[in-house]
């Protein structure tokens, strides 16, 4: 199921959801047109390699990695997400809560798929744990936004209209299944699906923290406490 938009309109210009939707375009073309060997020490230095953070080093990669794309798919994708639910969490935290959280979500992706693979020496790198705490906050403060979203069938695609809610839970859902599904290929790669689930319980809990005692929707969320 692959969101294509959603309904939900924003009073504020998304400024820091541009930002860092460039900023990732520009870090993917910058190591796209690297030479072999320098794209490979980039990807080493600035992605996060669980073994060695096990041995205290590369720290800073907790966060560099969050802006790194291993292909062309992988960012289209990950920017996709972001363009659409980005907007709306920015809009409700304001400019700046909204940048920290982005990071928070993702440094709660990048530990869990931490925690899950301590001694792992491929590289974890990419934007999904952040985007994916977005989701989980979405989730949290507008649960019945309708999104449209692309549903494969047996040979295609059919577009339909769902409440954000049932596209949102169906997401997580899927990555709780293929991440317990992926414990014996994490040694050669592949989706990292334990930082998706990182990043949306940390959203969904900071959102929830934020808010708790509050009506749904952006008033709510400005008079919470903050977290």
């Amino acid at each position: 199921m692959i969101p294509l938009r959603d309904d939900n309109p924003v009073r504020t210009f998304p400024l820091v959801n541009y930002l860092l939707i460039a900023t990732n375009v520009a870090v993917f073309l910058y190591m796209f047109f690297l030479p072999e060997g320098d794209f490979a020490s980039f990807i080493d230095d600035y992605s996060l390699i669980p073994a060695l953070i096990s041995e205290g080093r590369n720290l800073h990669t907790i966060l560099t990695s969050m802006f790194l794309h291993g292909g062309f798919g992988h960012i289209i994708g990950n920017m996709l997400f972001l363009g659409i639910f980005g907007d709306n969490i920015e809009d409700a935290l304001g400019h700046a809560k909204y940048l920290l959280f982005y990071l928070l979500c993702g440094v709660g992706g990048s530990l869990l798929q931490y925690v899950i693979s301590p001694q792992l020496t491929i590289p974890n790198l990419g934007a999904s744990g952040a985007i994916a705490g977005l989701m989980g906050s979405y989730l949290v403060m507008f649960p019945t936004a309708r999104v449209e979203v692309l549903v494969p069938t047996y040979f295609s695609y059919r577009r339909a209209t769902v409440p954000a809610q049932f596209m949102l839970v169906y997401w997580i859902m899927a990555q709780f299944f293929y991440g317990a599904g992926s414990f014996g290929a994490m040694s050669v790669g592949g989706v990292a699906y334990f930082a998706h689930i990182g990043g949306f319980a940390a959203g969904w809990l900071l959102t929830k923290g934020r808010q708790r005692g509050f009506p749904e929707g952006l008033g709510g969320c400005r008079r919470a406490r903050s977290a």
